[in-house]
This record gives C-alpha cells, sequence and structure tokens, in this order.
C-alpha cells in the first residue's frame, strides 16, 4: 500500500513557477515547476526556493486538517503545540485541540490543594492519533510538514546535475546541493528530535515502510548536514554563490540576521544544529564529559555574533509569512481575551528583576481566568508588539516586516551551548560570561554574574533560565524541558516546584505550586502515515512504550 503521506509529497509538489522574479516568493503560484521541468537555472533555483518556504513551511493543503487552523503556516501551529507542551504558551480555543495538549495532570498550590486534570494530556493525544481525527492529530502537522521539505529537496538532488547553468556550473550546483542537504537535515533533524521513529527517504520517487529509531534519524540529519558542509566547501566561485544563495532566500527575508550567509556562516550553522542534535537528544544526568566536550568543538565553529542565519520575515505581498497570523509571536501579542495564544505565568517568572526584555515586551493584563482552557492556564501579562531590531529585543510584531523570526540556529542558543557545556564541565566563571553575552546582546541590562555565582547548581539556574528567556519562539523550549526532566511524572522525579500558578476559578496568585506535567517525551508515528503505510517486519518501534 502507498504511504499516505509520503505519496502526496511525490504526487502534488508545491512548488514555484520559474516565472517569478527573482528572490520572490509567489505562495499564489503553488505546481510549478516540479523537478522534472526544473532543467534550466531559473527552473531549479525557483524549485529550491518553493522547496523550503512553500512545501517544508507552509504545504499542508488538505481541506480536512486546514479547515481549523487558527492562522497560517508550520510557524503558527507545529512549533506551537511544542511551546505550549514546555509551558511557554496556552490556549484556550479548541481549534487543533491546543486548549487540551498541555494541561498538566494536576497542580499542588501554596496551600496543598491538589487540582487535577479529568482528561489527561497524554492519553488525548493519543486518543486524537487516528486519520478519523483530521484536524485534532498534534502528531500529525510536524511529521507531515518535514516530510513534505524533505522530499521537496530530495526533488532538487534529483535533476541539479542534469541542469545546465551559466557561469561557473559548479559552484552554482554544489550551492544548490548544499541547499537540499542542509534543509534535508533540517528536517530529519526535527522527525528525530520529535518522534518516536522515522522514515529515511532519500530518493524523490520511491518509498519505505522501514522505520528507523529517532537516534538513526538524527544520526541521518548529521549526515546530511555533513553534506552540506562538503557542497559548501566546493564553492570557489563567491559571486556565483551570492547570485544562487540570494535567489533561494525571499526578499523580504534577506534583512537584519536573515540575510545571505557566506559558505563559512553557513557551516556556522550548521555545527550549530549538529550541536543541538547532541544535547536535546539526551537527558541532562545521561551527558558525559566526553558528551560536552563534543558539544564544545561544535560550538566552538558555530553561529558567532555577526553571522548571517535563516529566518523568515513577512512583506507587504509575495510573503512567506503572514505578519498577522504566521507565527506564535504574531497569535501572542495583545490582551488575552482576544489571542489565539496566552503567555504563561511559568515563563514570566524566568525574568530577573530589571531585565528591559521584560520590560520592553510584556505588561500587565486585566486579569485573564482562562477556564476554557488548562487548569494553569490562567495569566496577568500581555505580550506586546515590539518590533525585532530594537536596542532590546522584541520577541514579537504584527508591523509588516518588524518580525524577525529565527527558523534555525542563532548566535543566542550557540552561545548557550558553550555556556552550558562549560559550566557542566566546571567551568563556571566562563560558562556564565556566555550568558553575560547572551543578555548583554539582547539588551537585557543585567548585573554580569560570572566571577560573582560561583556554586554550581545556582550557575546552572542561571543558564536554565537564559535559555527559557533568550531562546523564546525559538523552538528548543520543549526539547529542553524534556532533557531537564520536567515533563516527566513526579514519581519518576518530573515536574516543577515553587510555580507560580493563578487559580483559574477564583484569580488566587499561588507562588510555591507544584506542577506535573506528565507529558509523551518522544511522539509516536501519527496514524495517518502507519495505518496506510504499515511498517516492516524489521522496522524500529513506532509507538513509545511509556505509557
Amino acid at each position: 500500500m502507498k504511504n499516505k503521506i509520503l505519496y502526496i509529497i511525490t504526487s502534488t509538489v508545491i512548488l514555484f513557477g520559474a516565472s517569478c522574479s527573482k528572490s520572490e516568493l509567489n505562495v499564489q503560484n503553488p505546481n510549478s515547476p516540479t523537478p522534472a521541468s526544473a532543467a534550466t537555472e531559473a527552473g531549479i533555483e525557483a524549485l529550491g526556493l518553493g522547496a523550503v518556504y512553500q512545501n517544508g513551511f507552509n504545504g499542508i493543503s488538505d481541506a480536512r486538517y486546514t479547515g481549523s487552523f487558527l492562522g497560517s503556516s508550520y510557524w503558527f501551529l507545529g512549533a506551537a503545540y511544542m511551546d505550549e507542551l514546555a509551558d511557554v504558551i496556552t490556549a484556550e480555543a479548541a481549534n487543533n485541540i491546543t486548549n487540551q495538549i498541555s494541561v498538566p495532570d494536576y497542580y499542588i498550590d501554596d496551600n496543598a490543594v491538589k487540582t487535577s486534570n479529568t482528561s489527561l494530556a497524554k492519553t488525548v493525544a493519543r486518543l486524537n492519533n487516528s486519520r478519523t481525527k483530521a484536524g485534532s492529530n498534534m502528531f500529525y502537522y510536524e511529521w507531515t510538514w518535514m516530510y513534505f521539505l524533505n522530499n521537496a529537496c530530495n526533488g532538487i538532488l534529483s535533476v541539479v546535475d542534469q541542469t545546465t547553468f551559466t557561469g561557473d556550473a559548479t559552484t552554482k550546483k554544489n550551492t544548490l546541493k548544499a541547499w537540499a542537504y542542509f534543509w534535508k537535515g533540517y528536517a530529519y533533524s526535527h522527525i528525530g528530535s520529535l518522534y518516536y521513529a522515522g522514515l529515511i527517504k532519500n530518493d524523490y520517487v520511491a518509498n519505505s515502510n522501514e522505520f528507523k529509531s529517532s537516534a538513526d534519524m538524527i544520526t541521518e540529519a548529521n549526515a546530511n548536514f555533513d553534506k552540506a558542509i562538503t557542497a559548501l566547501g566546493a564553492v570557489p566561485t563567491t559571486a556565483d554563490y551570492n547570485t544562487v544563495i540570494k535567489y533561494l532566500i525571499p526578499t523580504s527575508c534577506q534583512v537584519g540576521k536573515g540575510q545571505a550567509p557566506t559558505p563559512t556562516m553557513w557551516i556556522h550553522n550548521i555545527n550549530t544544529l549538529k550541536a543541538r542534535n547532541l544535547l536535546v537528544n539526551k537527558r541532562l544526568s545521561a551527558m558525559t564529559s566526553a558528551d560536552w566536550n563534543n558539544l564544545l568543538t561544535l560550538v566552538g565553529n558555530g553561529v558567532t555574533a555577526t553571522d548571517y542565519v535563516f529566518t523568515e520575515r513577512s512583506s507587504a505581498t509575495n510573503s512567506p509569512i503572514s505578519a498577522t497570523g504566521g507565527s506564535i509571536a504574531a497569535l501572542t501579542i495583545g490582551n488575552p481575551t482576544g489571542t489565539t495564544y496566552k503567555i504563561s505565568e511559568r515563563l514570566i517568572q524566568e525574568f530577573k528583576a530589571g531585565d528591559k526584555r521584560f520590560t520592553t515586551n510584556f505588561s500587565a493584563a486585566t486579569l485573564y481566568l482562562n477556564q476554557k482552557g488548562g487548569i494553569t492556564f490562567s495569566t496577568r501579562y500581555t505580550l506586546l508588539d515590539v518590533p525585532s531590531n530594537g536596542a532590546v529585543v522584541g520577541y514579537a510584531s504584527k508591523v509588516v516586516g518588524s518580525y524577525e523570526l529565527f527558523t534555525g540556529a542563532s548566535y543566542e542558543e550557540n552561545e548557550l551551548m558553550k555556556a552550558e557545556a562549560n559550566i557542566k564541565l566546571g567551568n563556571i566563571a566562563t560558562g556564565l560570561t556566555s550568558v553575560d553575552a547572551v543578555r548583554t546582546y539582547q539588551g537585557a541590562a543585567l548585573t554580569a554574574v560570572s566571577g560573582v555565582v560561583t556554586d554550581p547548581a545556582l550557575a546552572y539556574e542561571e543558564l536554565r533560565k537564559e535559555r527559557r528567556v533568550a531562546l523564546l519562539f525559538r523552538n528548543v523550549a520543549f526539547y529542553d524541558a524534556r532533557r531537564w526532566g520536567v515533563i516527566d511524572d513526579i514519581s519518576a522525579g518530573g515536574g516543577r516546584t515553587n510555580c507560580v500558578v493563578v487559580n483559574s476559578a477564583n484569580g488566587t496568585v499561588y507562588t510555591k505550586a507544584t506542577i506535573n506535567y506528565n507529558f509523551q517525551d518522544y511522539w509516536d508515528v501519527p496514524d495517518d502515515e502507519t495505518s496506510l503505510n504499515p511498517p516492516s517486519a524489521t522496522s524500529a518501534p513506532v509507538k513509545n512504550p511509556k505509557p
């Protein structure tokens, strides 16, 4: 039987026409060219552009799944599920079960009173993992978006060596190969970091039912990243490289940190993402000295403060994301009564007193009692509309072109991985110097802690809080919550203490609450895949054995 998701990808590739003007993304023209029609330089470059910004992040078009969408693009929903599970944001709307999947099992307030969730999030998620639950299956979305992205890149690789180029053909071919391998590595990283198993699909047409473990998927991700590095090492002509890379990235995105990277900058991006793959797919307690040193090696050649990275921005026309509905950030701005997502009290409590990132980006809201959502969803805070390019980092904006959405690596993430490795290796002052550097970079105006905080546990707490704050909406918060054990059941050492919780019934604010999240760490493969593509007899398990 055909693999449903990958069959859709093969038979209805959603890419862009060769007639698009240079570096412009035309979201209204999704069907041409296919790899078969990309024999020209303009055609394959248009293919490369659409493979990422339409197929990868906007490719789901099945009305059964999109009919209940709250916004547009991968960045408003796929990434939002993980930020909900990490207790960064909450929701009350029933669309796509966003108001159910992140409700903790229970919390215990300051008076030792226990308030329980009557519909456990893990149970709800698994009950909705069915083809008959289209639109309500959170396991479906990330899987489908990432395999759209992966196979569109397979399409590029299937034709690039047969394409005719002007100028230095070797440089242009290898730039396109680097592009395809990079985004394949990105897609496999997402699959391996979230799902219990995945499929390795490196042929544009052929499908597979040989499911591999999440660890195997990360190995494949890194192998593709390495192929991208090899291709970038074979681009001798800078001018021809620049011609191609500036075509592949939409013009609206080539602003701020999202300008076209040099080959060296791109390799830095790859090393940071490989470091992320190492860090987030091991529990903190399982990391060894060798792991921390390997991490330091990668981030030592990772994204620097002056490197360009991959971002998305909205534009007035032909935009890869909409200004008002294309991101978690946009859908969280404003008084929580009228927003899709709400800021969690547990995020707010991470900010240190005097942090300008807090005073610039948040304000007190009229007490919002979220009784339609979860037991811990009420909040006293509003996310403000603050552009990304100010002296203090702006977390969100609905103004066209003002919000810089980081799709992958960033300087802050690289520096905080460096900080964590150093702290765990006993180099506390060095590690906290990196924490201070990130705070300075984002305009926090906080007093330096390097040389002041010397206790290893307190140093790590500085790092933990900073990752939650500095990497807000950077798509890593859930991975952190998992590796730190926060989402585990309290009986297994999980949960979180000393939490701020607003009682959703009466508005009482607790500051010493205990929350038991008890969420699934790696997700089951979606039924949309396995029911039509049954695993082979030698496949890895496709369902997480944890209850």
